[in-house]
């Protein structure tokens, strides 16, 4: 019940092509021989981060759900990272977090990135998904959510609120230093450790992803790092060492209490 095996899965994507992402993306979990719980694929990961959801956009009940459940179940591991929803007329860029069972949960995005227009043609989501697997509390964010420490930040002073944080990104190489400046300070600030995965490769827009996807541990150290390169990294946590450090450095415990209060409209 103390560990954790994670598979981080950066990779260069086919801009808007879910057929060619999909069997890329089996083909490579479906390789995976280290013994696993989770495999972690980017943002928007069936089709670059696109601003044409009129023409990308599926259901709950299309194929890509059917794909993540499909895999999920005949890899037994929880798959998770994000894809283009269409439901009750909106667009969504949802996390899935599809577990060995072919049962879900979601978390959609709350911060969308202006700068790129994602605001103009999604819809920003309203509640955090905190899951647990294996005794871990983790915490599901995407990609600009990063920016955004109060969104993330644990809400009680009575214990910790989560264990781990994970982003998934399509994070540009141009801004990359606050990609790994914010990761590291997510995690010191949360006493949690800090996962971010991102993609490689330019985009159809000639954007350049350098990747960086990382792991720090709760005091701020990366354990995991890498550019440029497609890659499947595999690591086990261990939760021993997170309630060790989090004893001999009770932080957490001066934080601010705290709770995000949403409009009676938004809940």
């Amino acid at each position: 019940m103390n560990a954790l095996a994670i598979s981080l899965i950066q990779t260069a994507l086919f801009w808007e092509d879910k057929a060619r992402n999909l069997a890329m993306l089996e083909e490579k979990i479906m390789g995976i021989s280290e013994k696993t719980n989770l495999v972690i694929l980017p943002e928007m990961f069936s089709t670059g981060f696109s601003m044409k959801p009129e023409s990308l956009a599926e259901t709950m009940e299309g194929e890509t759900i059917a794909w993540m459940k499909r895999v999920a179940i005949s890899k037994k591991v929880i798959v998770t990272g994000s894809l283009i929803i269409q439901e009750d007329g909106n667009y969504y860029n949802r996390l899935i977090w599809m577990l060995p069972n072919g049962s879900f949960g979601f978390y959609d995005k709350r911060h969308l990135f202006a700068f790129a227009g994602e605001d103009q043609f999604y819809t920003a989501g309203k509640k955090r998904l905190i899951t647990s697997v294996n005794g871990w509390k983790i915490n599901l964010q995407i990609c600009y959510d990063l920016r955004f420490p109060v969104w993330a930040r644990q809400q009680t002073t009575e214990s910790p609120e989560y264990d781990l944080i994970i982003y998934v990104a399509n994070w540009p190489e141009r801004r990359n230093h606050a990609w790994k400046t914010l990761l590291t300070a997510r995690a010191i600030e949360n006493q949690c450790y800090v996962i971010g995965v991102n993609r490689v490769g330019a985009d159809g827009n000639q954007i350049y992803h350098s990747g960086d996807s990382m792991l720090i541990d709760p005091l701020g150290s990366v354990l995991f790092s890498n550019e440029h390169e497609e890659v499947i990294h595999h690591v086990e946590l261990k939760k021993d060492l997170l309630n060790e450090i989090r004893s001999k450095f009770p932080f957490w415990k001066d934080a601010d209490d705290f709770h995000i209060l949403q409009d009676e409209q938004h809940d």
